[in-house]
């Protein structure tokens, strides 16, 4: 079995924000050469996530709004105490997760029709990283 990985540098413009990265975990699977096998898609950071689904405008901002709903930003979450100011962050990194795998068949990602992998950034504007880590043969 062959492994390749790949760190990539997230730095949002917004406190909240969704990026499409299929194009890069495409790109990491094309140059590690692997046909069949699986990649891990995973936020390295607890106030971020990585999901799949499709990539329409209306759901993301419907998904934003879900997730502001769920865990809406307070200022009296116990986390708060500590002097940080992102407990409704760390609560929707929760609600999305942090990491995907996608299978790989003949060299592509074997996504369903309109999957899509995203990046969903919770308590943005400052760097985070990402990790892409492809497994097979």
């Amino acid at each position: 079995m062959k492994f390749h990985t790949e760190h990539l540098t997230m730095r949002t413009k917004k406190h909240r924000e969704y990026i499409n990265i299929t194009p890069n975990v495409e790109a990491a699977l094309h140059k590690s050469g692997i046909k069949e096998g699986m990649i891990l898609v995973s936020a390295m950071h607890i106030t971020a996530g990585v999901w799949v689904n499709d990539a329409e405008d209306g759901l993301i901002a419907d998904i934003d709004e879900w997730l502001e709903n769920l865990a809406p930003f307070r200022e009296d979450y116990r986390h708060h105490r500590t002097g940080e100011t992102n407990g409704d962050s760390h609560l929707k990194s929760l609600l999305v997760h942090h990491q995907v795998i996608v299978p790989v068949t003949a060299g592509k990602l074997d996504f369903g029709p309109w999957q899509q992998v995203y990046y969903a950034e919770f308590d943005g504007q400052r760097p985070k990283r990402l990790i892409i880590k492809v497994m097979g043969e």
